[in-house]
């Protein structure tokens, strides 16, 4: 059947494509596909990128749901585990219809939104699709993909050979790994035995596009003069919309998949455009559609809904606008910061949370180990920074560059180089010429702004110990000196986050 090959060949290259954004560790991938994660919906709409979400709703009007079995990757990993389990000979036609649960799809779209307008990123970041599939990806698919390439380097460094090269591979954060490894294995049992139901009962994304579906131009419909009354249309669906016996579909839950043309062996079963007749049969009218009343009742929610995500969307953009030897080798510890420390671009901790969706792609792009997802939970699974691992370079603005949603903002490494996001704090008690009485000077050698200065322990002893001053004007809490530091467990200086970022 041509129209599902056509489906699945564009649905295999958006998965492939938006995969290997959160497996790349070069940092090549995202210059050519970078604009995969830019389209998906929900960060489309939270960056206010109108032409993205205007482009989606045409489509969805044309075509119905195809973004939800093309372009979202969280769907297409889905299609993927019940067609694993459809080879299988007894399981091949094991779907049945079931009636649209209304309430709770609505129910969560008005969750989610709540979780919108109050600023509860995290909530909404565990019911968002893209979300979802990006920390499976970071988090699951990163360490197995990171584990193959440093086995393949391995085997290459013993033949002489540099095609592959070890990189680091490593746990970001407990508490959104183990999130990860729960949606994946609740989304693979959801999948592998009724296929598309996360899609039609929870996904808020879903249910916003299955109401502008049930308008679509093109749509699955059945011909009653040519159907013989077998069911396998139904009991093929992975989305449990075909009601075979009244010859009905339920726009609102295709996703416009194709398996039921495909099964269907007496060409009863098509894609035609919609036509004003409306007896059921080649017009394919919405099996939960029995009068004109439910579909107000429908517009009615869906445009409530919709207008509270279209306000909240305009009021966080609104927001965006105005607002060596030393010391012995020891790993760091994080320190107890009072404010957290959000990437250069995104203006304030305010614009990080109304804005982030928690996909984790600036944590996975991040190549100096700057980036790590947030264990608090005000903020779970959203970015921060922390230089146990890295500092944040002037010359790097990936997390900036990829960032779909607006919650970083695209910077330039002058623009980056005037951001202050946080100030340096010495630590007396921590410090190495103090506290072992040895010169060092690592901190203001290794600052990037010129912000700190060595002078003497003693104003009246030129010779005594020299210490760090720091300049917190200058300074734009990018971390070398913390991470810089030879004191350990703690540094002697270290990074305090700021509310909202500086320019300086």
């Amino acid at each position: 059947m041509v129209l599902k090959k056509i489906r699945v060949a564009f649905a295999a290259v958006f998965f492939i494509a938006v995969t290997a954004l959160f497996l790349d560790f070069t940092g090549t991938v995202h210059a050519w596909l970078g604009w995969t994660a830019k389209i998906q919906f929900l960060p489309a709409l939270l960056a206010l990128n109108v032409g993205v979400v205007v482009g989606l709703v045409v489509l969805t009007l044309l075509l119905g749901r195809v973004y939800c079995s093309v372009i979202c990757p969280l769907g297409v990993m889905q299609d993927i585990v019940s067609w694993i389990n459809g080879r299988r000979k007894k399981k091949k036609y094991r779907f049945s219809y079931s009636p649209e649960k209304r309430w709770l799809r609505y129910g969560v779209l008005g969750l989610f939104v709540v979780a919108l307008v109050a600023g509860i990123g995290s909530f909404a970041a565990l019911l968002a699709p893209y979300s979802s599939y990006g920390r499976i990806a970071s988090n699951l698919f990163a360490l197995l993909y990171g584990w193959g390439n440093n086995l393949l380097a391995y085997f290459a460094e013993r033949a002489d050979s540099y095609a592959f090269y070890e990189t680091e591979v490593w746990l970001k954060s407990l508490p959104t790994f183990a999130i990860a490894v729960v949606t994946f294995v609740a989304l693979v049992v959801l999948a592998w035995r009724n296929g598309r139901t996360y899609c039609n009962t929870i996904c808020p994304v879903g249910t916003v596009l299955g109401f502008l579906s049930r308008f679509s131009l093109l749509h699955i419909t059945i011909d009653e003069r040519k159907c013989n009354g077998c069911g396998l249309c139904s009991r093929k669906c992975k989305a449990a919309c075909i009601d075979g016996k009244e010859h009905r579909v339920d726009y609102s839950r295709c996703v416009a998949c194709m398996d039921c043309i495909e099964t269907c062996k007496h060409e009863a079963v098509g894609f035609r455009l919609r036509t004003k007749n409306s007896n059921g049969s080649a017009t394919g009218k919405p099996a939960q559609e029995s009068g004109d009343e439910r579909i107000d009742t429908a517009r009615r929610s869906f445009l409530t809904t919709t207008t509270l995500v279209v306000a909240t969307a305009t009021l966080k953009a609104q927001e965006k606008k105005v607002d060596g030897g030393l010391a012995v080798i020891a790993d760091k510890k994080i320190p107890d910061r009072s404010t957290p420390i959000v990437p250069p671009g995104a203006q304030s901790l305010r614009n990080m949370a109304a804005h982030c969706t928690a996909c984790q792609l600036c944590v996975s792009v991040c190549p100096n180990g700057v980036l790590r997802p947030s264990t608090k939970l005000e903020t779970l699974m959203q970015p921060e920074a922390s230089y146990e691992r890295g500092y944040c370079r002037p010359e790097c603005t990936k997390c900036s560059e990829v960032c779909p949603a607006g919650a970083i903002l695209k910077i330039t490494t002058a623009d980056k180089s005037a951001i202050q996001i946080g100030h340096a704090v010495w630590i007396k008690e921590n410090c190495v010429p103090l506290t072992d009485g040895v010169d060092c000077g690592n901190c203001a050698r290794h600052c990037p702004a010129g912000a700190i200065l060595m002078v003497p322990s003693n104003p009246d002893m030129e010779d005594s110990p020299r210490i760090p001053v720091v300049n917190t004007g200058r300074c734009i809490g990018c971390g070398a000196c913390e991470n810089l530091c030879p004191a350990r467990p703690f540094s002697a200086i270290y990074v305090e986050g700021h509310e909202r970022h500086r320019i300086i």
